[in-house]
C-alpha cells in the first residue's frame, strides 16, 4: 500500500502539471500523512538538509565552468581543432561533433549546455555542407548524452551524493564508457552517411592544424588537469568544480579576452538561475527520499525483485528496462533522486559493485534526455537550431538506439566498464 501511495500522489501530481520540485513535496506530504507522521517542521528541516551538502557545491560550479566556457571562446577553439583535424574526411563534420562532444563533456558535465554550444557552432555549417538538417541536429543531440557521462558530470555528483558512493570513482569509471558511446555514434554516422551527397572540407595543412592545436590548448588543458587531480587525490570533485570555473574564467578574459568584465554579471546570474532549479529539486527529492526509508520501501522493492536478485546480468537488465520507460516521461535529475534510494538496497542485496551500476545508471538516464515527449536536450536543440521538435526526433533516432545497443553491451559484458575503471582507480 505505501508503495501505491509514493507513486499514485507522485504521478497524480505530475497529471495535474505541477512541476517536479512541487510534486516530490506533495508526495512526501502523501507519506507522512499515511504514515501518521505529518509535521511540517519535519518537512522543512528535512528540505534545508536536503541542499545543505559540502558535496553538492560541485553543482554550481560545474554549471558555472559551463556557462563561461561558452561565452568565452573555449567551445569554439575545440570546434576549431577537431574540424582541423578530420574536418576533410567524408562526412567529417559529423566526426568533428562527436569530438567535440566528447571534449565538451570533459569541460562542463551539462548535457544540456554542450548540446546548445555544439547547436550554434555546428549545425549552420553541417547543413550547408550538404547533411540532412534533421539527421545533423539528431546527431548533436545523441552527441549532448556523453555530456553527463565523460567527467566532471553533474550527474555523478548528484548520484553520489544520493547513493553515498565515491563521487571520484564514478568520474574515473565513466571515462572509458563515454567514449564508448562516442564510439557508437561514430559508427552509427558512418554508416548512415555512405550515400549521402555532401561537400567535404579542403584538408588543411600541418602548420593551420598545429595552429588550431596552439589556440585551443588552454581549453585542451583543463580536463587533464582535472583528470590528474581526482586520479591522484590533488583535489576533491567538489574541489575540481571550483578549478574548473576559476580556471575558464582566467581564459576567457585574461588569455582570449573573448568574454568581457561586463558579461561576467550576467554569466553568473545565468548559472545562478539553473543551480537554483536543480537544487531545489535536490531539496525536494531528498525530503522523499527520507520518508522512503522511513515507510521501508526499500525492502518492499527488495523483495519485488528478489526473483532476479540471483542473477545480477538479469537484474541490471530488468532494471534498466524500468529506467528507460521512466526516463520517456520525467529528467534527469528527478529520475535519480527518485530511484535511487529505492533501488541501492536492491543492487547491494544482488552483489553489484556501486560505481558500475551508477555508471549505467547514469549513461540510462542521459539517454532519457533525448527520449521522447519530454526529451530535455531535444528541446534544446529544436530551440537553438530553429528546427522542428519531429524534425529533431526523426533524425535523432537511429543514434539514440545505437548508445542504447552500446548500454545494453555493458550490462551483458560488465567488464567493459569493470576492467577499465580499474586502470583508472587504481
Amino acid at each position: 500500500m505505501t508503495i501505491v501511495v509514493f507513486l499514485g500522489s507522485l504521478l497524480a501530481a505530475m497529471a495535474l502539471g505541477i512541476p517536479i520540485a512541487y510534486a516530490l513535496l506533495l508526495c512526501g506530504v502523501a507519506l507522512m500523512w499515511h504514515l501518521h507522521l505529518f509535521d511540517a517542521q519535519i518537512l522543512a528541516q528535512n528540505l534545508i538538509e536536503g541542499a545543505n551538502s559540502f558535496t553538492l557545491l560541485a553543482v554550481p560550479f560545474f554549471l558555472l565552468a559551463g556557462e563561461i566556457m561558452n561565452v568565452g571562446g573555449l567551445s569554439q577553439r575545440i570546434v576549431n581543432f577537431a574540424l582541423a583535424l578530420v574536418g576533410h574526411i567524408r562526412g567529417g563534420l559529423g566526426y568533428v561533433t562527436i569530438i567535440a562532444a566528447c571534449v565538451l563533456s570533459a569541460l562542463s558535465g551539462s548535457a544540456v549546455a554542450d548540446a546548445a554550444a555544439l547547436t550554434a557552432l555546428l549545425l549552420p555549417t553541417m547543413v550547408r555542407a550538404g547533411h540532412d538538417r534533421a539527421r545533423s541536429a539528431g546527431l548533436i543531440a545523441a552527441c549532448g548524452v556523453i555530456g553527463p557521462v565523460i567527467p566532471p558530470s553533474i550527474g555523478f555528483v548528484i548520484f553520489g551524493v544520493a547513493a553515498n558512493v565515491s563521487i571520484t570513482r564514478l568520474f574515473l569509471a565513466g571515462i572509458v564508457p563515454g567514449i564508448l558511446l562516442g564510439l557508437a555514434l561514430w559508427i552509427t554516422w558512418w554508416w548512415l552517411g555512405r550515400k549521402e551527397q555532401m561537400q567535404s572540407a579542403p584538408r588543411k595543412s600541418l602548420a593551420e592544424v598545429w595552429q588550431a592545436l596552439r589556440e585551443s590548448t588552454w581549453a585542451l588543458v583543463l580536463p587533464l588537469i582535472i583528470l590528474f587531480g581526482l586520479r591522484f587525490g590533488v583535489f576533491t570533485p567538489t574541489e575540481a568544480a571550483v578549478v574548473a570555473a576559476v580556471y575558464a574564467l582566467v581564459v576567457a578574459t585574461v588569455v582570449y579576452r573573448e568574454m568581457r568584465w561586463s558579461q561576467v554579471l550576467d554569466v553568473f546570474i545565468g548559472a545562478a538561475k539553473t543551480t537554483a532549479v536543480i537544487m531545489f529539486l535536490v531539496a525536494a527529492a531528498l525530503v522523499s527520499a527520507w520518508l522512503i526509508t522511513v515507510a521501508q520501501i526499500p525492502q518492499q522493492v527488495v523483495s519485488l525483485l528478489q526473483p532476479f536478485i540471483g542473477s545480477p546480468t538479469l537484474l541490471m537488465l530488468v532494471i534498466m528496462l524500468l529506467v528507460m520507460a521512466v526516463g520517456t516521461a520525467m529528467d534527469m535529475t528527478p529520475t535519480i533522486l527518485i530511484l535511487t534510494p529505492v533501488l541501492m538496497p536492491v543492487i547491494k542485496a544482488a552483489g553489484i559493485d556501486p560505481v558500475y551500476f551508477g555508471v549505467l545508471f547514469i549513461i540510462n538516464n542521459s539517454i532519457g534526455l533525448i527520449t521522447p515527449p519530454v526529451g530535455t536536450v531535444l528541446n534544446t536543440v529544436a530551440g537553438v537550431g530553429r528546427i522542428k521538435m519531429d524534425e529533431v526526433t526523426r533524425g535523432m533516432l537511429p543514434f539514440m538506439w545505437a548508445e542504447f545497443a552500446m548500454m545494453f553491451l555493458m550490462v551483458f559484458f560488465p567488464s567493459l566498464v569493470t576492467v577499465p575503471a580499474k586502470w583508472f582507480i587504481s
